[in-house]
């Protein structure tokens, strides 16, 4: 296929040696892109992917000199086969582990009751969370926020009491030889990045840049003093910040260039795209390929549903089996099959070790917590899940779950379905349900400015650009551009997450 002018344009900047920042639109053909830079040297290169499958699909489409790897595989090859008896080890329980490292017993802070179990998940999820972050030492913003337990006065009692035994879990990782914490990927991550690696390459192509991991981006910019760097990723698909995630194109110092010819869709769903790409004050405007035929519509047989929530999800699982059809989730059951045995165990007057409710003592104390602290907001969908349709009937919809070959319908989180895409495809409506008070978004009111959250924009337009041929915008088709609107996604907690 002969280049496009932007193509080549960045062809040009990537044979004159300099660093580049490469923003690609859905669907304008970024791996093809870095593939095409790539035969146009004879230097030795590396691709740099986030997870195996893709970097096993590069490995076909780049030439022999590009060594295409995830991070985690360099790091194994350097350090992490050092550890190698220590993967895979039986999984114990977290109570075992945090009593093994000294932690006998639970604490009060203010009116919570934090047992033994719960301080041992924290711990747990604190070592988790300095592996995919940039600091060198376990610190305070390393422990994770407890539900019911947000104020900053209450955390700092927590982790005051949980990093001096993280850190003594860290210890324990980094011996190659036992221990009594059970070894994962992520550690030897950390410990190779803890080294300051330096990669053998003439220069670097990193994958997904608006979403990378802090210690990715450590490693990958600590390069530059001795080979070409070259990052793609589009910007306004940056949905990941919640988790720690960075967009490591804003700032970079390098030539920035752009991709915004889409081959996956037609002019109409780049329009539609192009007015979230507005909302979301992205650096790029999409054009669709005029061959390629896209209606925007009411879809009767969707190939996939998006929303906006797990819980969302779930929901739509269930409304779907119960009309008959096979249902393929993306990404599992696992994580809704957690929550929905949680709330059963609250509901029946046990308490959950589940890290979201763990401090929760029954079920109407979440259903409390949920309607009136506003910390709780996003997980009232979830109680009105359960309420609804009960943790039972949950369970028994993620059992019947079918693999996607063999599936009527797929259902996913638009998180999820970010890099595939289905013929058709409909937008859930937990879009465009707001929680809480909102008014003091909606146009028309004096003071909106922008009637769409930044984040929100950005997850809708990650959501519409997965269609090929014909888009069922659903929840979306209820909120307009800045022109007005009746109806808009909330805006999120400084710590939402898509329960």
């Amino acid at each position: 296929m002969k280049p496009t002018d932007e193509q080549a344009a960045a062809t040009d900047a990537f044979r004159a040696g300099e660093h580049l920042a490469l923003q690609a639109g859905a669907g304008t053909g970024k791996t093809t892109t870095l593939a095409l830079l790539a035969r146009n040297t004879k230097r030795r290169g590396r691709y740099v992917a986030y997870n195996r499958a893709v970097a096993q699909d590069a490995t076909a489409r780049f030439p022999r000199t590009v060594q295409c790897k995830t991070t985690h595989s360099l790091a194994y090859a350097a350090i992490g086969h050092r550890y190698s008896h220590r993967l895979n080890a039986p999984r114990r329980p977290a109570w075992q582990t945090g009593k093994a490292l000294g932690l006998a017993k639970g604490i009060r802070i203010g009116e919570r009751e934090i047992s033994q179990r719960a301080l041992s998940n924290a711990l747990l999820r604190t070592v988790s969370r300095f592996c995919h972050a940039p600091e060198d030492t376990i610190a305070f913003q390393h422990v994770p926020r407890l539900r019911g337990l947000e104020d900053k006065e209450a955390h700092q009692e927590l982790a005051a009491h949980i990093v001096p035994v993280a850190r003594k879990a860290w210890s324990d990782l980094q011996d190659t030889h036992d221990g009594c914490v059970r070894f994962e990927h992520d550690h030897y991550l950390k410990i190779w990045a803890l080294t300051r690696p330096r990669l053998d390459a003439d220069y670097l192509l990193l994958d997904e840049a608006q979403d990378t991991d802090p210690v990715v981006e450590q490693i990958f910019l600590a390069q530059r003093g001795h080979a070409q760097l070259v990052m793609v990723g589009d910007s306004a698909q940056a949905i990941y910040h919640w988790r720690g995630a960075k967009d490591v194109m804003v700032g970079f110092e390098g030539t920035q260039s752009t991709l915004s010819q889409s081959f996956r869709f037609g002019p109409r769903l780049a329009d539609e795209a192009n007015r979230w790409l507005h909302l979301a004050d992205a650096p790029i405007r999409l054009t669709g390929t005029p061959e390629v035929p896209t209606e925007i519509g009411a879809v009767d047989h969707p190939d996939a549903v998006l929303c906006r929530t797990n819980v969302g999800a779930m929901a739509q699982v269930i409304a779907l089996m119960a009309a008959g059809r096979r249902v393929a989730l993306v990404g599992g059951g696992d994580s809704l099959r957690a929550l929905a045995e949680a709330a059963r165990d609250l509901k029946e007057g046990r308490r959950t070790h589940h890290p979201e409710l763990v401090l929760f003592p029954c079920w109407g104390d979440l259903q409390d917590y949920a309607s009136h602290d506003p910390a709780g907001r996003d997980l009232q969908p979830l109680v009105n899940l359960v309420d609804s349709h009960g943790a039972d009937t949950i369970l028994a919809a993620v059992a019947r779950l079918a693999p996607e070959q063999h599936a009527h319908v797929t259902v996913s989180t638009a998180h999820r379905a970010k890099g595939r895409e289905w013929p058709r495809v409909l937008i859930a409506g937990d879009f465009a349900q707001p929680q809480g008070d909102v008014q003091a978004g909606l146009a028309g009111s004096p003071a909106s400015t922008r009637p769409v959250d930044d984040a929100e924009a950005r997850l809708a337009y990650v959501a519409v650009t997965r269609a090929r041929h014909h888009l069922d915008l659903g929840g979306l088709s209820e909120v307009r551009d800045g022109s007005g609107s009746a109806t808009e996604p909330a805006r999120p907690e400084s710590r939402a997450r898509s329960v």
